[in-house]
């Protein structure tokens, strides 16, 4: 039987998919059931009267790097707490963090930030290698480049971005075509479930929008205590009590290299795991409660 409703909860989304997302319909169909009102709110619509909700859930806020400033601004403004916390959305929002958790010890793929308009003459010196080059704020492949430095595909690829950016330098690691990435989602430190995204073929990008697909997976012990060691590391550095967080690496060489930590806007993956969605809405019913 249905809790009476104790709490509203705005669940954030964009423009771009108002409502709440299929892949998050048992989540807030699990929260409706502990008492817990759920309601879709377009982060940047000015009609939302964010006084009435008890919290805000990030979801699918995905167009928010797109608008970064904006963002950022009502981030600052909202009147009632975000889960996850603000501080937290504010770290996560900007990859500069990754030189920040390889000082922690985690392994990540070499990192490289540059400028903009110092872009060029730091891949002059990079002749033959094959990079990725993309915003430190960005998301699903967005102004994001992969070639090898000195093909002239590639080099006007570079010359199209845009200068006023700072971007992430990196390597390509072939293993995320031959094998996959891995996403392993935490929900309060806990492990939940992961998955193995696969590119199209031909393609090196993961997300769906370009033919990625993704598989459920079983991760070792050993894959997953090195997951948790970033959340561990982020701990470190000021950002503990993570409601929810997916972690994104590749296995290259026997390692586990962190990709990035999504604790934004992560899809969760949760249309195949109603388990986890009811552990989730569990551990949500608990926070707005204590």
């Amino acid at each position: 039987m249905p809790h009476p409703v104790t709490h509203r909860l705005a669940i954030a989304t964009s423009s771009m998919i108002p409502d709440i997302h299929p892949d998050d319909a048992h989540l807030a169909t699990s929260l409706q059931r502990l008492g817990i009102e759920t309601v879709a709110c377009v982060w940047n619509d000015p009609r939302v009267d964010w006084t009435r909700y008890d919290a805000v859930l990030m979801r699918s806020t995905w167009d928010y790097f797109k608008h970064y400033a904006a963002f950022s601004a009502w981030l600052e403004k909202l009147p009632v707490p975000t889960i996850n916390h603000k501080a937290l959305l504010r770290w996560n929002s900007d990859k500069r963090y990754l030189p920040e958790l390889a000082a922690q010890g985690i392994d990540i793929i070499p990192t490289s930030i540059v400028s903009g308009t110092h872009l060029r003459q730091r891949l002059a010196g990079m002749s033959g290698q094959e990079i990725v080059v993309k915003p430190t704020i960005s998301g699903t492949a967005w102004h994001t480049a992969r070639g090898k430095v000195g093909d002239a595909a590639f080099d006007q690829a570079i010359a199209q971005l845009p200068m006023a950016f700072e971007y992430l330098v990196q390597p390509f690691v072939p293993e995320v075509v031959s094998d996959g990435e891995l996403s392993l989602l935490f929900f309060d430190g806990e492990f939940s479930h992961a998955v193995i995204k696969r590119p199209a073929a031909g393609d090196y990008r993961v997300q769906s929008e370009f033919g990625g697909t993704a598989q459920r997976v079983d991760p070792d012990a050993a894959l997953i205590a090195s997951a948790k060691r970033a959340l561990t590391a982020v701990a470190a550095l000021g950002h503990a009590n993570v409601a929810y967080a997916r972690v994104d690496g590749v296995m290259s060489q026997g390692q586990f290299l962190l990709m990035e930590l999504e604790m934004i806007e992560p899809f969760l993956h949760l249309s195949d795991r109603p388990e986890a969605a009811e552990r989730f809405a569990g551990n949500l019913r608990k926070r707005l409660t204590t």
